[in-house]
Protein backbone atom coordinates (compact mmCIF):
# COMPACT_ATOMS: atom_id res chain seq x y z
CA UNK A 1 0.00 0.00 0.00
CA UNK A 2 1.43 3.37 -0.99
CA UNK A 3 1.49 6.12 1.62
CA UNK A 4 -0.79 9.12 1.22
CA UNK A 5 -0.23 11.96 3.67
CA UNK A 6 -3.31 13.15 5.58
CA UNK A 7 -1.52 13.87 8.85
CA UNK A 8 -3.48 16.27 11.03
CA UNK A 9 -6.51 16.35 8.73
CA UNK A 10 -10.06 15.98 10.04
CA UNK A 11 -12.36 13.93 7.80
CA UNK A 12 -16.14 13.56 7.98
CA UNK A 13 -17.34 10.40 6.24
CA UNK A 14 -21.07 9.84 5.80
CA UNK A 15 -22.27 6.25 5.80
CA UNK A 16 -18.96 5.53 7.46
CA UNK A 17 -20.04 2.55 9.52
CA UNK A 18 -19.83 -0.01 6.72
CA UNK A 19 -18.98 -0.67 3.08
CA UNK A 20 -17.12 1.99 1.11
CA UNK A 21 -17.40 4.50 3.95
CA UNK A 22 -15.78 2.13 6.42
CA UNK A 23 -13.04 1.22 3.95
CA UNK A 24 -12.34 4.89 3.30
CA UNK A 25 -12.18 5.62 7.03
CA UNK A 26 -9.69 2.79 7.48
CA UNK A 27 -7.48 4.06 4.66
CA UNK A 28 -7.62 7.68 5.85
CA UNK A 29 -6.73 6.66 9.41
CA UNK A 30 -3.75 4.76 8.02
CA UNK A 31 -2.77 7.99 6.26
CA UNK A 32 -2.78 9.97 9.49
CA UNK A 33 -6.23 11.59 9.46
CA UNK A 34 -8.72 11.76 12.29
CA UNK A 35 -12.14 10.59 11.16
CA UNK A 36 -15.69 11.38 12.20
CA UNK A 37 -18.18 8.76 11.05
CA UNK A 38 -21.68 10.03 10.36
CA UNK A 39 -24.36 7.35 10.14
CA UNK A 40 -27.91 6.70 11.26
CA UNK A 41 -27.40 3.35 13.02
CA UNK A 42 -25.90 3.86 16.47
CA UNK A 43 -25.09 0.18 17.04
CA UNK A 44 -23.30 -0.18 13.69
CA UNK A 45 -21.42 3.06 14.33
CA UNK A 46 -20.25 1.78 17.71
CA UNK A 47 -19.00 -1.47 16.16
CA UNK A 48 -17.16 0.41 13.41
CA UNK A 49 -15.53 2.80 15.86
CA UNK A 50 -14.41 -0.09 18.06
CA UNK A 51 -12.89 -1.90 15.09
CA UNK A 52 -11.09 1.21 13.82
CA UNK A 53 -9.94 2.65 17.15
CA UNK A 54 -6.54 0.94 17.04
CA UNK A 55 -5.70 2.81 13.83
CA UNK A 56 -6.23 6.36 15.11
CA UNK A 57 -8.71 8.91 16.39
CA UNK A 58 -12.31 7.99 15.55
CA UNK A 59 -15.45 9.86 16.58
CA UNK A 60 -19.03 9.09 15.65
CA UNK A 61 -22.17 11.10 15.10
CA UNK A 62 -25.63 9.56 14.89
CA UNK A 63 -27.29 11.63 12.20
CA UNK A 64 -30.32 11.35 9.93
CA UNK A 65 -28.74 12.61 6.73
CA UNK A 66 -32.06 13.27 5.06
CA UNK A 67 -33.04 15.69 7.82
CA UNK A 68 -31.38 19.10 7.45
CA UNK A 69 -31.74 19.96 11.14
CA UNK A 70 -30.05 16.68 12.12
CA UNK A 71 -27.19 17.38 9.69
CA UNK A 72 -26.75 20.93 10.98
CA UNK A 73 -26.65 19.65 14.56
CA UNK A 74 -24.06 16.99 13.70
CA UNK A 75 -21.95 19.62 11.93
CA UNK A 76 -22.10 21.90 14.97
CA UNK A 77 -21.04 19.07 17.31
CA UNK A 78 -18.22 18.01 14.99
CA UNK A 79 -16.88 21.55 14.66
CA UNK A 80 -17.13 22.07 18.42
CA UNK A 81 -15.08 18.92 19.03
CA UNK A 82 -12.45 19.38 16.30
CA UNK A 83 -12.55 23.14 15.61
CA UNK A 84 -12.51 22.48 11.86
CA UNK A 85 -13.26 19.95 9.13
CA UNK A 86 -10.77 19.52 6.26
CA UNK A 87 -12.29 16.64 4.31
CA UNK A 88 -15.85 15.55 3.57
CA UNK A 89 -16.66 12.21 1.93
CA UNK A 90 -20.31 12.04 0.87
CA UNK A 91 -20.64 8.28 0.73
CA UNK A 92 -24.00 7.38 2.30
CA UNK A 93 -26.54 6.05 -0.16
CA UNK A 94 -29.34 3.60 -0.83
CA UNK A 95 -30.36 1.68 -3.96
CA UNK A 96 -34.14 1.43 -3.52
CA UNK A 97 -34.23 -2.02 -5.11
CA UNK A 98 -34.82 -2.77 -8.77
CA UNK A 99 -37.82 -2.24 -11.03
CA UNK A 100 -38.68 -0.63 -14.32
CA UNK A 101 -39.32 3.09 -14.15
CA UNK A 102 -43.08 2.75 -14.52
CA UNK A 103 -43.28 0.08 -11.82
CA UNK A 104 -41.26 1.93 -9.19
CA UNK A 105 -43.11 3.10 -6.11
CA UNK A 106 -43.18 6.91 -6.10
CA UNK A 107 -42.12 7.10 -2.46
CA UNK A 108 -39.14 4.82 -3.10
CA UNK A 109 -38.07 7.10 -5.98
CA UNK A 110 -38.26 10.15 -3.71
CA UNK A 111 -36.43 8.41 -0.86
CA UNK A 112 -33.51 7.44 -3.12
CA UNK A 113 -33.20 10.96 -4.54
CA UNK A 114 -33.41 12.41 -1.04
CA UNK A 115 -30.67 10.27 0.51
CA UNK A 116 -28.35 10.09 -2.50
CA UNK A 117 -28.62 13.71 -3.67
CA UNK A 118 -30.42 15.98 -1.22
CA UNK A 119 -28.49 14.67 1.80
CA UNK A 120 -25.06 15.47 0.27
CA UNK A 121 -26.40 18.97 -0.41
CA UNK A 122 -27.37 19.27 3.26
CA UNK A 123 -23.90 18.09 4.31
CA UNK A 124 -22.13 20.53 1.99
CA UNK A 125 -24.38 23.39 3.08
CA UNK A 126 -23.58 22.66 6.73
CA UNK A 127 -19.80 22.25 6.42
CA UNK A 128 -18.58 24.24 3.41
CA UNK A 129 -18.81 27.72 5.07
CA UNK A 130 -16.40 26.75 7.86
CA UNK A 131 -14.07 25.12 5.32
CA UNK A 132 -14.04 28.30 3.22
CA UNK A 133 -13.21 30.29 6.33
CA UNK A 134 -10.32 27.94 7.08
CA UNK A 135 -9.03 28.35 3.52
CA UNK A 136 -8.73 24.63 2.79
CA UNK A 137 -11.06 21.82 1.85
CA UNK A 138 -11.50 18.59 -0.03
CA UNK A 139 -14.90 17.08 -0.83
CA UNK A 140 -15.16 13.62 -2.37
CA UNK A 141 -18.59 12.50 -3.55
CA UNK A 142 -19.10 8.77 -4.09
CA UNK A 143 -21.32 8.59 -7.15
CA UNK A 144 -21.68 5.59 -9.47
CA UNK A 145 -21.16 4.56 -13.07
CA UNK A 146 -24.96 4.27 -13.09
CA UNK A 147 -25.05 8.07 -12.93
CA UNK A 148 -23.06 8.25 -16.16
CA UNK A 149 -24.77 5.45 -18.05
CA UNK A 150 -28.29 5.09 -16.63
CA UNK A 151 -28.76 1.47 -15.60
CA UNK A 152 -32.01 -0.23 -16.61
CA UNK A 153 -34.27 -1.18 -13.70
CA UNK A 154 -32.51 1.43 -11.57
CA UNK A 155 -33.64 4.77 -12.96
CA UNK A 156 -34.12 6.20 -9.45
CA UNK A 157 -30.59 5.27 -8.39
CA UNK A 158 -29.09 6.32 -11.72
CA UNK A 159 -30.84 9.69 -11.61
CA UNK A 160 -29.73 10.33 -8.04
CA UNK A 161 -26.09 9.65 -8.87
CA UNK A 162 -26.28 11.73 -12.05
CA UNK A 163 -27.52 14.56 -9.86
CA UNK A 164 -24.62 14.05 -7.46
CA UNK A 165 -22.18 14.29 -10.37
CA UNK A 166 -23.79 17.57 -11.45
CA UNK A 167 -23.65 18.87 -7.86
CA UNK A 168 -19.93 18.04 -7.83
CA UNK A 169 -19.29 19.99 -11.01
CA UNK A 170 -21.26 23.04 -9.88
CA UNK A 171 -19.77 23.15 -6.37
CA UNK A 172 -16.27 22.49 -7.65
CA UNK A 173 -16.47 25.48 -9.99
CA UNK A 174 -17.89 27.70 -7.25
CA UNK A 175 -15.01 26.83 -4.91
CA UNK A 176 -12.17 26.55 -7.42
CA UNK A 177 -10.46 29.78 -6.33
CA UNK A 178 -10.96 29.30 -2.59
CA UNK A 179 -8.29 26.65 -1.90
CA UNK A 180 -10.98 24.03 -2.13
CA UNK A 181 -11.33 20.98 -4.41
CA UNK A 182 -14.49 18.96 -5.08
CA UNK A 183 -14.40 15.66 -6.97
CA UNK A 184 -16.65 12.69 -7.63
CA UNK A 185 -15.81 9.04 -8.11
CA UNK A 186 -18.08 6.94 -10.31
CA UNK A 187 -17.00 3.37 -9.60
CA UNK A 188 -18.39 0.20 -11.01
CA UNK A 189 -20.29 -1.89 -8.47
CA UNK A 190 -18.56 -3.05 -5.29
CA UNK A 191 -19.69 -5.92 -3.10
CA UNK A 192 -21.06 -4.09 -0.08
CA UNK A 193 -24.19 -4.52 2.08
CA UNK A 194 -26.11 -2.63 -0.63
CA UNK A 195 -26.07 -5.83 -2.70
CA UNK A 196 -28.69 -7.23 -0.33
CA UNK A 197 -31.17 -4.64 -1.66
CA UNK A 198 -30.71 -5.60 -5.33
CA UNK A 199 -32.02 -8.49 -7.37
CA UNK A 200 -29.54 -11.17 -8.43
CA UNK A 201 -30.45 -10.41 -12.05
CA UNK A 202 -29.36 -6.80 -11.60
CA UNK A 203 -26.12 -7.83 -9.87
CA UNK A 204 -25.38 -10.18 -12.75
CA UNK A 205 -26.14 -7.39 -15.24
CA UNK A 206 -23.67 -5.05 -13.53
CA UNK A 207 -20.95 -7.69 -13.52
CA UNK A 208 -21.52 -8.43 -17.20
CA UNK A 209 -20.65 -4.81 -18.07
CA UNK A 210 -17.21 -4.94 -16.42
CA UNK A 211 -14.50 -6.15 -18.83
CA UNK A 212 -12.22 -7.26 -16.00
CA UNK A 213 -14.90 -9.74 -14.94
CA UNK A 214 -14.92 -8.70 -11.28
CA UNK A 215 -16.43 -6.06 -9.05
CA UNK A 216 -14.29 -3.19 -7.86
CA UNK A 217 -12.81 -3.72 -4.39
CA UNK A 218 -13.75 -1.37 -1.57
CA UNK A 219 -10.03 -0.82 -0.91
CA UNK A 220 -9.57 0.40 -4.48
CA UNK A 221 -12.29 3.02 -4.08
CA UNK A 222 -10.90 3.99 -0.67
CA UNK A 223 -7.45 4.55 -2.17
CA UNK A 224 -8.86 6.86 -4.85
CA UNK A 225 -10.94 8.78 -2.30
CA UNK A 226 -7.93 9.20 0.00
CA UNK A 227 -5.75 10.54 -2.81
CA UNK A 228 -8.47 13.00 -3.83
CA UNK A 229 -8.66 14.16 -0.21
CA UNK A 230 -4.92 14.81 -0.02
CA UNK A 231 -2.72 17.75 -0.96
CA UNK A 232 -1.20 15.56 -3.69
CA UNK A 233 -4.46 16.17 -5.53
CA UNK A 234 -3.88 19.84 -6.29
CA UNK A 235 -5.27 20.55 -9.77
CA UNK A 236 -8.38 18.42 -10.09
CA UNK A 237 -11.72 19.93 -9.22
CA UNK A 238 -15.26 19.43 -10.55
CA UNK A 239 -14.49 16.35 -12.69
CA UNK A 240 -16.04 12.93 -12.43
CA UNK A 241 -13.33 10.26 -12.12
CA UNK A 242 -14.31 6.98 -13.75
CA UNK A 243 -12.71 3.68 -12.79
CA UNK A 244 -11.30 2.02 -15.91
CA UNK A 245 -13.16 -1.22 -15.21
CA UNK A 246 -16.45 0.38 -16.30
CA UNK A 247 -17.35 -0.78 -19.79
CA UNK A 248 -18.96 2.23 -21.43
CA UNK A 249 -16.26 4.78 -20.59
CA UNK A 250 -13.58 2.41 -21.92
CA UNK A 251 -15.06 2.66 -25.40
CA UNK A 252 -14.77 6.42 -25.25
CA UNK A 253 -11.78 7.08 -23.01
CA UNK A 254 -9.49 4.05 -22.94
CA UNK A 255 -6.48 5.62 -24.66
CA UNK A 256 -6.90 8.99 -23.00
CA UNK A 257 -7.52 7.62 -19.53
CA UNK A 258 -4.61 5.26 -19.03
CA UNK A 259 -1.88 7.90 -19.12
CA UNK A 260 -3.75 10.83 -17.62
CA UNK A 261 -6.08 9.63 -14.88
CA UNK A 262 -3.80 10.50 -11.99
CA UNK A 263 -1.75 13.34 -13.49
CA UNK A 264 -2.16 16.24 -11.05
CA UNK A 265 -1.20 18.79 -13.71
CA UNK A 266 -3.72 17.66 -16.32
CA UNK A 267 -5.33 20.63 -18.07
CA UNK A 268 -8.81 20.92 -16.54
CA UNK A 269 -10.35 21.82 -19.90
CA UNK A 270 -9.54 18.35 -21.22
CA UNK A 271 -11.37 16.39 -18.54
CA UNK A 272 -14.47 14.59 -19.86
CA UNK A 273 -17.79 16.21 -19.12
Amino acid sequence: MNQIDLKGRIAVITGGAQGIGYGTAERMLSSGAQVVLWDRNEATLHEAAEALSSKGVVRTEVVELGDEASVQAAAARTLAAHKRVDIVVNNAGITGGNATTWELDSQVWQDVIHINLVAPFFVCKALVPSMIEAGYGRIVNIASIAGKEGNPNASHYSASKAGLIALTKSLGKELAQKGFLVNAITPAAAQTPLFATMTQAHIDFMLSKIPMGRFVEVDEIAAMATWLASEDCSFSTAPCLIFQAAAAPIKRLAGWWGARAFAPTTNRSRWPQ
